[in-house]
C-alpha cells in the first residue's frame, strides 16, 4: 500500500506525455483525477495504521533491489511521516486544481512535473534507507526547479538556479556523512543505524550532525540560510509557492526530527543553544522583513521564515511539548501559508499585480474572497481558535520550560506578525474602494472549494488539536527520551 502511494503519481504521469498538447481540458481533468486518487490512497493508510503504536514504523516494505543487499528498497511510516504524507497529497491535489486559469502553456509538462514532485516528496517521508532517502531528497529538486524556471515570473530563471544551487550544495556534506556511515556501519538501514549512532564519540557525532543539519537548515530555511526563499516564492507559480511553503520547507523540520536529533543526541546538546539563537533571530528578522514589503507574495514568503523559526525553537527545546509544537506549526503553516499564497495568486489572476499599494477596499467588491483572506491572516497571526495559535503556543511553552529567556525573546515575533498582517488586511481589504478593484470578480465555485477545504482543517486544528497531536505524541516522547537520557 505504501509503495502504491509513493509511486502512483509518477507512474500515472507517464501517459500524459503521450497526450496531444492541445488537449488542455483533458490534461487538467486527468491530472486532477490522479491528484484526487493519490489523496484517497493516502487516506487509506489511516485504515491500516495502528494509532496505538504511532512511534513504531508500520506498513514496512523491504526488498532487495538489483542485488543491492546493503542498500535495499526499504520504506515504512510512523505517525510523523503519515501526517506529512497526508499534507503532501492534500496540498498537491489542491495545487493542481488551483492552476486551471493560471497555467496557460505547456500544461502537459506542468502536470507531469507536479505529479513527479509528489512522488519525490512522499518518498522522502517514507524512506527507511538512508541512501534511498537521499535520492528522493535530491529528486524533488528537479521538478521544483522546472516549475519555477518554466512557469514562474520575470526573474524565474535566476530564482530557480538560486534555489537549486543553495539546496544542492547543502546536500553535499550530507552525502559525505552517508558515505562515512556506510563505511563504518556497513549498511544504510535507518532502523539499525539509529540504535548504533548515539554511541559514537562526541567529536564524530558533531561532524555528522553538522553534515546532516546543514542541508536541513537550508531547506527549513533557518537564518542565515534563508535568502533563496523569498526569490523562489515570488517567482514561482502559485501552486509552486504552495508546495514550496506547504511541503518542501517541512522536509527540513522532518530531517531534524527523523535524523539529526535521534541519531546524534550528544551533538544536538552541543548545538542546542546555537539552534535556539538562530531560530529567535529568524522569528524577529523574518517578521521585520515581512513588515516592510510592498509585494504581498514576498511578505508571505518572509513570514515563512518567522514561522519556521518557531518550529525550530520548539525543536531546540527538545521536550515533548516543544516537539509537538514544531509538528503542529508545520501542519498549520502548510495550510495557512498555502492558502495565503493561493489568495495572492487569485488577486494576481484578476489584476496582474501583487503590489499592496495597488489595492484598496476590495472587501466591498469581493466579500467572500475578503472573508477567507481575513481568516487566513488571523490564523497566520495565531488567533486562538485557529491552527496558528496551537503550534506557536506549544513551541513557546516548550522553549520556556527549557529556558525561560528563549520564550521571552521569541514572543515579540507574535506581535510583529500581528502588525504586518493586520496592516496588510487594513490596506487591502478595508479603506476606499478603487476603480480597478471595483471591477474584480469574487471567488468562483472552484476557488471556494479549495479555500473551504483548507479552512476546515485550520479550524479543526484550532478547536480540537488532539486529533493531530495524536499522530506524533509517541514520536515526540521517544525523541525527547533519547535526548534527555543522553
Amino acid at each position: 500500500m505504501l509503495s502504491l502511494v509513493i509511486f502512483f503519481p509518477l507512474l500515472a504521469s507517464l501517459p500524459v506525455m503521450f497526450f496531444d498538447p492541445k488537449w488542455n481540458k483533458r490534461i487538467w481533468v486527468y491530472g486532477t483525477l490522479i491528484g484526487a486518487l493519490e489523496f484517497v490512497f493516502s487516506l487509506a493508510l489511516l485504515y491500516y495504521f495502528d494509532f496505538s503504536r504511532v512511534s513504531e514504523f508500520q506498513l514496512v516494505e523491504k526488498y532487495i533491489f538489483l542485488g543491492l543487499k546493503d542498500a535495499p528498497y526499504f520504506v515504512g511510516i510512523d505517525g510523523l511521516a503519515l501526517i506529512l504524507i497526508l499534507l503532501t497529497t492534500f496540498l498537491t491535489f489542491l495545487g493542481i486544481v488551483s492552476s486551471y486559469n493560471y497555467i496557460k502553456h505547456q500544461i502537459r509538462e506542468y502536470v507531469v512535473s507536479m505529479l513527479a514532485l509528489e512522488t519525490a516528496m512522499v518518498g522522502v517521508f517514507s524512506s527507511l534507507n538512508l541512501i534511498q532517502f537521499f535520492i528522493f531528497w535530491e529528486a524533488q529538486l528537479i521538478p521544483m526547479f522546472i516549475l519555477i524556471a518554466l512557469w514562474g515570473h520575470e526573474n524565474k530563471v535566476y530564482a530557480a538556479f538560486k534555489f537549486l544551487i543553495y539546496t544542492a550544495l547543502g546536500s553535499v556534506p550530507m552525502l559525505a556523512a552517508l558515505i562515512w556511515i556506510y563505511l563504518n556501519f556497513g549498511t544504510f538501514d535507518y532502523t539499525y543505524i539509529i540504535l548504533q549512532s548515539p554511541s559514537l564519540a562526541l567529536d564524530v557525532q558533531k561532524w555528522l550532525f553538522l553534515a546532516f543539519s546543514l542541508g536541513f537548515a537550508i531547506k527549513v530555511p533557518m537564518f542565515p540560510f534563508h535568502t533563496w526563499l523569498p526569490d523562489a516564492h515570488v517567482e514561482a507559480p502559485t501552486a509552486g509557492s504552495v508546495i514550496l511553503a506547504g511541503i518542501l520547507l517541512k522536509m527540513g523540520i522532518f530531517g531534524f526530527l527523523r535524523y539529526s536529533l535521534p541519531m546524534f543526541p550528544d551533538a544536538f546538546e552541543s548545538f542546542r543553544v546555537l539552534i535556539a539563537v538562530l531560530s529567535i533571530i529568524g522569528i524577529i528578522y523574518g517578521g521585520l522583513m515581512a513588515w516592510v514589503q510592498s509585494d504581498m507574495k514576498k511578505l508571505v514568503a518572509y513570514s515563512s521564515v518567522a514561522h519556521m523559526g518557531f518550529a525550530m525553537l520548539g525543536i531546540a527545546s527538545g521536550n515533548p511539548i516543544g516537539l509537538q509544537g514544531a509538528v503542529i506549526v508545520m501542519i498549520s503553516h502548510g495550510l495557512v501559508t498555502g492558502a495565503l499564497f493561493l489568495l495572492v495568486g487569485m488577486l494576481y489572476e484578476r489584476r496582474h499585480t501583487r503590489l499592496i499599494r495597488e489595492y484598496s477596499g476590495i472587501g466591498k467588491s469581493v466579500p467572500w474572497f475578503s472573508t477567507f483572506f481575513v481568516i487566513m491572516a488571523l490564523a497566520s497571526i495565531g488567533l486562538p481558535g485557529l491552527s496558528g495559535f496551537v503550534g506557536e503556543f506549544l513551541c513557546l511553552l516548550g522553549a520556556y520550560q527549557y529556558e525561560p529567556l528563549w520564550g521571552y525573546l521569541a514572543v515579540p515575533g507574535v506581535i510583529i506578525a500581528a502588525v504586518y498582517l493586520l496592516s496588510l488586511v487594513k490596506r487591502v481589504i478595508f479603506g476606499e474602494l478603487d476603480k480597478e478593484s471595483a471591477q474584480m470578480k469574487d471567488i468562483s465555485a472552484r476557488e471556494a472549494f479549495i479555500l473551504l477545504a483548507i479552512l476546515v482543517f485550520v479550524i479543526w486544528i484550532g478547536i480540537y488539536p488532539k486529533t493531530f497531536l495524536d499522530f506524533t505524541d509517541g514520536v515526540s516522547e521517544t525523541i525527547s527520551t533519547v535526548l534527555y537520557m543522553k
